[in-house]
């Protein structure tokens, strides 16, 4: 990313975060070098998440980095949570370069927790016509990444892993590698332990679900 455009999205960063106080988190991630494990180009209020600078991405910065991502749509107003269950209304608002590449990443994260208890009390009614919605977490490091990619994997399949047969695991890594879990450094090695497989045999899954997507 240009040092120009770096700087603009810091300096707005800090007049968000100044405007609307401690509860809101701005984070900006540089994705123009494609290292997966260090985006976070800078962070204010990251006491929101529990994040700093050092944190590892979030799910949305892998899916950006994914190879042949273009234009991909902003996301207004939608509900995350943090690791320690506090709720976030979140936004996000992609930077491309002249090819619709992503480059970076500009994420507004405010938390309601305190809003939401103190509606609570008065009212009973408090509920958010979201909220059956699930939140997506945001996690502090890499390792909790993974481990919530994972999660979601099983949840998508709809049984446990020792219940699955192969086209399940097929199901579940490609859906693991559309979100950009293969480009967390060594989760290879982990992803396959997790599914009871070999790493050859994981890449022929990969395989698989590549095939089955461009089939579709």
């Amino acid at each position: 990313m240009q040092e120009t455009t770096l700087d603009l999205l810091k300096r707005l960063a800090k007049a968000l975060s100044a405007q609307f106080g401690d509860n809101c988190e701005i984070v900006v991630h540089d994705i123009s070098s494609g290292d997966p494990e260090n985006t976070i180009a800078v962070i204010e209020n990251g006491h929101v998440s529990k994040r700093n600078a050092s944190a590892g991405p979030s799910h949305i910065a892998l899916e950006a980095m994914k190879e042949g991502r273009r234009n991909i749509p902003d996301q207004y107003n939608y509900l995350t949570q943090t690791a320690d269950g506090r709720i976030l209304r979140s936004s996000t608002v992609y930077i491309n370069d002249d090819e619709g590449r992503p480059i970076g990443i500009f994420c507004i994260n405010y938390d309601l927790t305190a809003l939401m208890m103190a509606k609570a009390t008065v009212d009973a009614l408090v509920q958010d016509p979201r909220a059956a919605d699930e939140p997506e977490r945001i996690p502090t490091n890499v390792n909790d990444l993974l481990d919530e990619l994972l999660d979601q994997s099983v949840r998508i399949v709809g049984k446990p892993v020792a219940m699955m047969n192969k086209e399940d695991k097929v199901k579940a890594i490609g859906y693991l590698n559309d979100a950009g879990a293969m480009l967390i450094t060594k989760s290879g090695d982990k992803i396959a332990k997790f599914f009871g497989i070999s790493k050859y045999t994981l890449y022929s899954y990969l395989d698989t679900s590549n095939t089955g997507a461009q089939e579709s």
